[in-house]
């Protein structure tokens, strides 16, 4: 008698077809993983909407043949069946110092958190769409991305919790962004996501006894399909010359760099164990990723941060600070532990203004948009 093999996430065709599979695993204790995910703030991630009339109208006839290279590479579907585990799969949950599962589990559910943010908003504009190229891109990165939630999840299982997704779709609060900064966020998170993968991803094959966990194997792949992501928004952005060459939006440009990169510098230090297990140092970690993330952004945006410039660092470390202090404040509660917050807050402003006022490095953008991964 044959039996058939139960129908896996990474086999969807669909990002519908990958959330239904999910939720038809056994259920888990996931209060706690959805509780995290479930959180807004400064530095996790967040669900957004926008105005999918507009998105809807965009004509792609600038870069037509750019854009039917790259749905012809989606639609060939390249890593079908690859975000599963294998023989090869062997997690020690168990073995795992506490404070070093305590750091990568919330890894986890903040990676399982922003690709299934980038699936609901991917996912809703193919469904409120009619624009044949728009909703196509949309439900091909929908897909990609689900799998990558669902493959997340499948991690957090073995260790006892999952994110319930379909929870997430109707609870957690959605944030409104007009379209033009949907694709500056959107192409930086795919970007830097590739950047921050695909460095781990080299580092461990240089050094393989520091792979704590099997998850990190897959990531080659995985960094493929955020880099094809981020390749999309460019060309989104190409359609329109005044997106990324008006005065105002360079200067929306520029805010969105500082702020992703700072937000990532915060977060990652957030996580020492997590990154003294993989043998790296954050700062080091967080200029290798600026590097790439800046030297691919040449592609579309008219400009780079000076991630050298004398101040960068020192501001970035004085965010760092803050928000140790913001954190204790919240933790410590009360009016005592409000003003700590309130004072936090405020040399965190005041640190990002200090970013924001390094002069940007100026590029000039060239004619052809589209990049292979090369890293």
């Amino acid at each position: 008698m044959n039996v058939q093999a139960p129908l896996h996430s990474s086999d969807a065709a669909t990002a519908e077809e990958a959330i239904a599979r999910q939720e038809a695993l056994p259920p888990l204790t996931n209060e706690e993983a959805t509780e995290v995910a479930m959180q807004n703030t400064l530095l996790t991630p967040r669900f957004y909407t926008t105005d999918f009339d507009e998105m809807d109208a965009i004509d792609v006839s600038p870069v037509r043949a750019e854009w039917d290279a790259l749905i012809a590479q989606m639609k060939s579907d390249p890593n079908k069946g690859h975000f599963k585990k294998n023989d090869e799969w062997e997690a020690d949950w168990e073995g795992m110092d506490p404070a070093l599962k305590a750091e990568f589990i919330d890894f986890l559910i903040s990676s399982c958190t922003a690709e299934f943010s980038g699936c609901v908003l991917y996912k809703e504009m193919k469904r409120r769409g009619s624009n044949e190229d728009i909703t196509t891109l949309f439900q091909l990165m929908a897909r990609d991305e689900a799998r990558h939630a669902g493959f997340i999840n499948d991690a957090l299982r073995e260790a006892g919790i999952a994110v319930n997704l379909g929870f997430l779709t109707q609870a957690k609060k959605y944030t409104y962004f007009r379209p033009k900064f949907i694709y500056y966020a959107t192409y930086l998170s795919e970007k830097i996501g590739y950047a921050r993968y695909i460095t781990i991803f080299r580092h461990l094959e240089e050094n393989p006894d520091k792979q704590f966990h099997p998850i990190f194997q897959w990531f080659r792949e995985w960094c493929n399909d955020e880099f094809s992501h981020g390749e999309a928004f460019a060309l989104l952005m190409k359609t329109d010359p005044a997106l990324t060459q008006s005065r105002v939006n360079k200067m929306w440009i520029k805010f969105f760099l500082t702020a992703v990169y700072s937000t990532m510098w915060v977060r990652d230090h957030q996580r020492p164990e997590f990154h003294k297990a993989l043998g790296v140092d954050p700062a080091w970690y967080g200029q290798e990723v600026y590097r790439k993330t800046s030297e691919i952004s040449k592609q579309v945006f008219p400009m780079t941060l000076d991630i050298d410039h004398p101040r960068w660092v020192k501001n970035l470390e004085r965010m760092e600070r803050a928000n140790l202090a913001i954190a204790r404040g919240r933790k410590a509660g009360g009016l005592g532990g409000w003003l700590t917050r309130m004072g936090g807050s405020v040399r965190a402003g005041a640190a990002f203004v200090a970013l924001l006022s390094i002069p940007a490095i100026p590029n000039e953008v060239p004619a052809d948009v589209r990049l292979e991964p090369v890293y």
